[in-house]
């Protein structure tokens, strides 16, 4: 005769099935695009024009390295100001990300974009909640990829980047030229553990 009746959970084991198990939350760096990872020639979409800012494949490679996912965010107005598409945005992405990769083995796990632009003559393209210095593509991402904001990174070249990764909770660095990976490391290796 069993003591254990097979019908009967205990409460407490009960309650430990009913709750989901919580995943431990990742840390991310979030990567400007223009000026940051690659040279700013202006509204920058051309496969042929993509040049890698120094020290742009070996940041994202020493953030993966430390356990940060690699995102980009990036206004990319020059759609809505008809100057170019969004698949030769995306072509320039799959270029982009692939010179970043076979340089130094460094991986960008996602991307988001703004397509929106104030100056654009399509109304529907005019006004959006997407565009920096709004945090939505950060926010987006970090729910998606399931991030801890407080423990991540956005850099950018401009304002309105470390605006939009302060209104995110993010650590900031407004990059102003130089070797990219030597403007993270700091910050990088003060966050490792």
């Amino acid at each position: 005769m069993s003591l254990i009746d097979p019908q009967h959970t205990p409460p407490q084991q009960a309650q430990q099935q009913q709750m989901p198990q919580q995943k431990v939350q990742g840390k991310a760096v979030f990567f400007d695009r223009d000026g940051v990872l690659n040279i700013d020639h202006g509204y920058t979409h051309r496969v042929e024009d993509c040049a890698l800012i120094d020290g742009a494949a070996e940041a994202v490679r020493m953030v993966n390295d430390h356990g940060y996912l690699a995102f980009v965010v990036t206004n990319q107005g020059g759609i809505a100001l008809g100057l170019y598409s969004e698949a030769d945005m995306q072509a320039f992405h799959q270029h982009l990300f692939q010179r970043i990769h076979d340089a130094s083995g460094g991986v960008i796990t996602d991307t988001r974009f703004c397509p929106h632009h104030p100056k654009s003559e399509d109304p529907s393209l005019q006004d959006c909640t997407c565009r920096k210095p709004s945090p939505k593509m950060i926010l987006d991402l970090a729910q998606q990829h399931n991030i801890d904001l407080s423990q991540s990174v956005m850099i950018g070249d401009r304002d309105t980047d470390v605006e939009a990764g302060q209104s995110a909770g993010c650590q900031t660095v407004l990059f102003k030229g130089g070797r990219l990976d030597d403007a993270l490391k700091p910050l990088i290796s003060t966050k490792e553990g």
